[in-house]
């Protein structure tokens, strides 16, 4: 709804729409608190005083009564399916089930009678009620951009939240912008001191750049797709007919939107005199320049054809492996048991050298595997579903996290972690490194290809679980959608098939297999109870 300012300026606003709304509820106590006890009445009048005197000191004031008072006690508080068992199983807990949730795992915690905003505890189910693995002080390493500061475009043409190192401090090595522009809408003219790498999650744009031996580049990408630009390099984005979002991520964790470099202010920074020199043009040419930044704002919608656009010098054009952008929603996934993988690289987009990703879609109740990077910290982005990841740090630091649609993680190199989907649909998520190659560390080929004797006499481990591991990465398990199956002493996976079963797909850096147990499991969650009902029939 939209309100004509001159009503709103001369208060002319309906009593309905001026008079305060009553508060949100987000679920949270109430009754007595702190020795308060709402409601207060309405005063008419200032009376009593800010402060007590010396007859509430110890010795002096009356003692309360040990019971009858304002009780702690928290009255048939309610579990979850998974809460009363053994807290090293780390089960997850939906606490989207029950109204007030309680931090108890197995003979862990106790009950919470205190101040709280119960949907908090339902995003993070993890560290209200962590799993007893979880272990000394690990950095915050989520963080979800609902909470950022968002930085509105002029005349409803759009806004900017970001991510870096002022919200997230671990966050050394990369930072974020999420930007929405409306249809034919402009990020005005700009270029940064970091590397600008891009997803594109709604709509399409038109980019237009050029670099400094003055190539000209100008392409129009969708969602899905992928852009680069260096560091010092100018470039424009304009959404096209249906507007757009995208993902920016900068190689500079301290990035920020406000550090940009933008061309309404280099205008108004520099001498009219020296501009007018400079550009060849009289002092009254640049009267109508803005005298503040546009930022995002309105614009011309661009013509249909590109190659009307296309402007270039005798230094041609930037295409091929020089171009600055590469249509990733053409690049059909990699799929494997429990989900799928695309990854981008510099050896298929060579002009971001040190930008590797990879969009990763994980199936209800599976993972991706356990593993790590050697060099590179990895950057999240969760675009859809829900998941959750435990960071392990050397020597002995453990933690869980809970993540969303809209929420970033970050885990710095080496340490091992997986992401499980937690929900009860797929979860997808965005990996970024700052790596030539996108690598890692599987834990489960680790210990395949380590001799088997090293990994019994470290780990106990029988010759059963060893016989099964494979040894090619698997990137994703697939597992029981049921979270909390092993409560019940059912499997969180399907028992009976080697994982070493399987055939092969071609991949050259990867040499990915899929799994026969993966596809024996399919088959077996989705027929065998068909045919044992039909049995009993």
């Amino acid at each position: 709804m939209q309100l004509k300012k001159s009503t709103v300026a001369f208060g002319l606003l309906p009593m309905a729409l001026a008079r305060p709304a009553p508060q949100m509820d987000y679920g949270e106590n109430s009754g007595d608190v702190a020795g308060v006890s709402p409601q207060i009445p309405q005063a008419t009048a200032a009376s009593g005083s800010l402060y007590g005197d010396e007859s509430l000191l110890t010795g002096y004031a009356s003692r309360p009564a040990i019971s009858g008072g304002d009780s702690a006690v928290v009255e048939d508080p309610e579990l979850v399916n998974g809460q009363e068992a053994s807290e090293k199983l780390g089960l997850y807990l939906d606490f989207n089930s029950v109204e007030k949730p309680q931090p108890i795992r197995g003979s862990k915690g106790a009950t919470d009678p205190g101040p709280r905003t119960f949907e908090y505890e339902k995003l993070n189910p993890d560290l209200y009620a962590p799993p007893s693995t979880d272990q000394g002080d690990v950095p915050n390493a989520m963080w979800p951009l609902g909470l950022s500061h968002n930085k509105l475009g002029q005349d409803n043409a759009g806004w900017a939240r970001q991510q870096n190192t002022a919200v997230l401090p671990i966050a050394t090595k990369m930072a974020a912008v999420d930007m929405r522009l409306e249809p034919h809408a402009y990020r005005e003219l700009h270029w940064h001191t970091a590397g600008e790498w891009a997803l594109m999650l709604k709509g399409s744009v038109r980019l237009a750049a050029i670099d400094d031996n003055g190539k000209s580049f100008i392409d129009d990408i969708t969602a899905g797709d992928v852009w680069f630009f260096p560091p010092g390099v100018p470039h424009s984005i304009q959404a096209l007919e249906e507007g757009c979002e995208f993902m920016l991520v900068f190689d500079d964790g301290d990035f920020s939107e406000d550090g940009t470099f933008l061309a309404t202010e280099m205008f108004m920074r520099t001498p009219t005199s020296v501009m007018s020199k400079n550009l060849q043009a009289n002092v009254q040419e640049f009267e109508n320049v803005p005298d503040k930044e546009l930022f995002i704002f309105n614009g011309t919608p661009a013509p249909a054809d590109i190659k009307e656009q296309n402007i270039t010098s005798s230094s041609g054009s930037s295409v091929g492996t020089a171009g600055y952008t590469y249509h990733w929603s053409q690049q059909a996934p990699y799929v494997t048991p429990g989900g799928s993988v695309k990854i981008i690289d510099p050896t298929t987009f060579p002009v971001a050298d040190m930008f590797s990703a990879a969009l990763v879609v994980v199936e209800p109740g599976a993972m991706r595997e356990i593993h790590w990077h050697t060099t590179s910290d990895e950057w999240n982005y969760f675009l859809q579903g829900s998941g959750r990841i435990t960071v392990f740090a050397a020597p002995s630091a453990a933690r869980t996290f809970d993540f969303t649609a809209g929420d970033v993680g970050y885990i710095e190199a080496a340490n091992s972690h997986y992401i499980e989907n937690t929900g009860t649909e797929d979860v997808i998520f965005l990996e970024v490194l700052q790596a030539p190659k996108f690598t890692d560390v599987s834990l489960s080929q680790w210990l395949a290809l380590t001799p088997r004797q090293v990994v019994k006499d470290t780990l106990n481990l029988t010759d059963e679980l060893l016989d099964s591991l494979p040894k090619d990465k698997t990137l994703i398990k697939p597992g029981n959608t049921n979270m909390t199956a092993l409560a019940g002493g059912g499997s969180n996976f399907l028992r009976g098939y080697s994982l070493n079963r399987s055939f092969r797909v071609a991949n050259d850096d990867y040499n990915l297999r899929i799994d026969m147990s993966a596809f024996l499991y399919i088959v077996h969650i989705n027929f065998v109870p068909l045919i044992w009902n039909h049995w009993r029939k």
